[in-house]
């Protein structure tokens, strides 16, 4: 079932806000810097965590990096750094190592922002018509304008990555948003109708609900939208959150849409593994991005 870019925008309410810079602190490390970032996402101060090579110059390629969920409110963007149980080690040296520049800002309800709770935030948006993923992904969008507008990153060379809701965010804002060049997603790309057949679906947060969206469309509609940009997913087979049934279906849609350039739509999945990063999915995505960025 096709979705059209404009029509998965205006379900899921995509407005970006204006986004500013109002306050950055710099702090150096073990071979890369790290900028404590405060954003200004229209009138709401949000955190932002940048990573970067040391005494790097001239302009960069740079990745958006999509925090999870987990139900750790507290965390946010601080994923970067600190990494999370089912990532092998934090993401933000290891890609300021390989020479990007990565950018991850706390979502609403997470991190700095983490003063109501999901359901609380879900709930009044909903009776408003809209959806806390909507959200999320209005203030994605305006980090990836703020990232792009950085004079160390090469605005033509961005990637997305994420795993869990971080996979969401990356792979739906990559649909939607053609300045994203190439996206590495792990553990959330999974035919919802198939989940719901199953019973999965409510491992996901209510923050994921899109009113009506599966009238319309499904995860890989939405995948297949990222074509012909180079797209890598990764998925354990024992995970929850991506049973095989519900994969299959997903990447039957995706893949149709890559008929013509198979070669920039990798799969890498995992039997066994639940839900988590591997040593695999790391090899893979650090490879993906070094060819497509």
């Amino acid at each position: 079932m096709a979705i059209t870019r404009e029509r998965l925008r205006q379900l899921v309410g995509l407005v970006e806000p204006v986004v500013s810079l109002s306050a950055a602190r710099i702090q150096e490390r073990n071979g890369y810097e790290v900028e404590h970032l405060t954003l200004l996402l229209g009138d709401t101060e949000v955190r932002g965590i940048l990573t970067r090579p040391l005494h790097a110059e001239g302009r960069l390629p740079a990745i958006l990096y999509g925090h999870s969920h987990g139900g750790r409110y507290d965390i946010g963007a601080d994923e970067l750094l600190d990494g999370r149980e089912y990532l092998l080690d934090p993401l933000g040296p290891v890609f300021a190592r390989a020479g990007y520049v990565t950018l991850s800002i706390d979502m609403p309800v997470f991190g700095k922002r983490s003063t109501i709770t999901e359901s609380a935030a879900a709930k009044a948006l909903l009776w408003y018509g809209k959806g806390l993923f909507g959200q999320m992904l209005c203030d994605h969008s305006a980090a990836l304008t703020y990232l792009a507008s950085r004079p160390d990153v090469d605005p033509a060379r961005i990637g997305a990555f994420g795993i869990s809701m971080g996979c969401t965010l990356s792979y739906w804002l990559a649909a939607m948003d053609e300045r994203i060049k190439a996206v590495t997603h792990l553990c959330c790309f999974a035919d919802l109708r198939k989940m719901i057949e199953l019973g999965n679906h409510d491992g996901h947060g209510v923050y994921l609900i899109v009113p009506g969206l599966l009238n319309e469309a499904d995860a890989g509609a939405i995948g297949a939208l990222v074509a012909p940009r180079p797209q890598l997913i990764c998925i354990g087979e024992a995970d929850s959150l991506t049973p095989p049934a519900a994969v299959a279906l997903a990447w039957e849609e995706t893949s149709a849409a890559y008929a013509n350039t198979p070669s920039r739509l990798q799969l890498v999945s995992e039997p066994g593994v639940k839900h988590q990063e591997t040593p695999r999915m790391r090899e893979a995505a650090l490879r993906f991005f070094a060819e497509n960025l």
